[in-house]
């Protein structure tokens, strides 16, 4: 049975959720599912935007057909290849045969690595930058936005109703509970953790293409945000934007510490505790603090965006970094983080020496600093620790 959601007069979201998945991209944990978000507008011609993953391909049918009831669908614009947003188009054009694509030249190019789609001339409608489709009362025009977060990637405006259909940028993981539109729901203290998760890890290296796209976006009147996951933005988009000005700079949000340690048999994780401890009796608020074998890269990632300092706790593992210290640093590096102090506290048995591989690592971030003398340890804490432990925590406080 149909579930469509009324967004304004004339359009509707006819996407879908699910909440069965563990892993979005096999990749992230996506605890309370993702919803994949696809609209339909009806006008004097009919227009999809983008259409959903195939894990939920039955309720998107029914939902057009029910918002259809009985019309043709003219147009399917499409501003994102990937196939959580493009896996119906070949069930699409089957069904609705006089359908015309509206796409960009890189997009076309990979529907035909996607599909065997043999489509006459006459059903193709590749736009440009700037380029427009009347559909009647509305006006849609199209803003390419490479690598936000493949290259193919465009969003297109409403200059009607001022709408953004802003494909991956401004979404977030997690499956809508009934409401569609962001000021429905406690937004900050339920959804923004995701936002940023899901940008961090999705689209976080990107933040230079990030900004391309905000600078095109200012000279847009927008006065709605609908992106491809999550919530609909109808009201305060400024903070939601000013939260993305953030994350594509790379500027911290907060001036705290986030504390990620590995530990083995518990002497390094006494070391991040003693630190934490230190730190919040210097005044320090809002420690974070992770044991990075047991909580998924992603969440640590995201937090690692979030903060002002990091510090990294790692025991020594074959000669090396402990591998899931290890996997989250190459993590990090990957996904191109910048502007931050970083500590650092080593443990070995008899070899202590993964705080010079770390310190190799962190020495690849841009505009990076590391701070205050590396903490060693042979094994457990011990007297002289306490003191070093107390020295590097009034290291960190001078430069928060």
């Amino acid at each position: 049975m149909y579930n469509v959601k009324k967004i304004t007069q004339d359009l509707y979201w006819v996407g879908a959720n699910d909440r069965r998945i563990a892993l979005f991209e096999s990749a992230y944990p996506v605890p309370t599912g993702v919803s994949y978000n696809s609209y339909l507008l009806l006008d004097e011609k009919t227009v999809l935007l983008d259409t959903v993953d195939k894990a939920v391909n039955h309720q998107f049918f029914e939902n057009i057909e029910h918002v259809l009831n009985g019309r043709n669908l003219d147009y399917l614009i499409i501003n994102h290849m990937e196939p959580d947003h493009c896996a119906e188009i070949q069930t699409l054009v089957n069904k609705y045969p006089n359908i015309k694509i509206v796409c960009n030249v890189k997009i076309q190019q990979m529907i035909g690595q996607f599909f065997d789609l043999e489509l006459p001339e006459s059903s193709w409608q590749i736009v440009k930058e700037g380029d427009s489709l009347n559909t009647g009362k509305h006006n849609l025009s199209f803003v390419l936005a490479p690598m936000v977060h493949w290259p193919e990637v465009m969003v297109t405006y409403d200059a009607t109703d001022k709408i953004l259909f802003s494909a991956d940028a401004f979404g977030a993981f997690g499956a809508i509970d009934g409401n569609i539109f962001a000021d429905e729901v406690d937004f900050e203290h339920r959804y923004m953790d995701e936002a940023r998760r899901y940008y961090t890890n999705i689209v976080g290296k990107y933040g230079p293409q990030v900004q391309m796209l905000l600078k095109k976006a200012a000279n847009l009147q927008i006065e709605m945000i609908c992106p491809l996951h999550g919530y609909v933005w109808r009201k305060d988009l400024t903070k939601f934007i000013e939260k993305y000005q953030k994350w594509s700079t790379y500027e911290p949000e907060i001036k705290s510490v986030l504390i990620a340690y590995s530990s083995v048999y518990g002497g390094t994780q006494n070391a991040a505790e003693i630190l934490s401890t230190k730190l919040a009796e210097q005044g320090v608020k809002d420690i974070k603090m992770y044991d990075v074998s047991t909580v998924h890269p992603s969440y640590v990632l995201s937090d690692a965006f979030k903060y002002s300092h990091i510090v990294f706790a790692s025991t020594t593992y074959n000669m090396g970094i402990f591998v899931s210290m290890e996997n989250l640093l190459q993590d990090i590096t990957a996904h191109n983080l910048q502007n931050r102090k970083v500590a650092i506290i080593h443990n070995g048995s008899w070899a202590p020496v993964c705080g010079n591989l770390i310190s190799d690592i962190v020495s690849q971030w841009k505009n990076t600093e590391i701070i205050g003398s590396t903490v060693q340890l042979k094994s457990t804490v011990k007297g002289m620790n306490i003191e070093e432990l107390e020295n590097l925590a009034k290291e960190i406080v001078k430069t928060i």
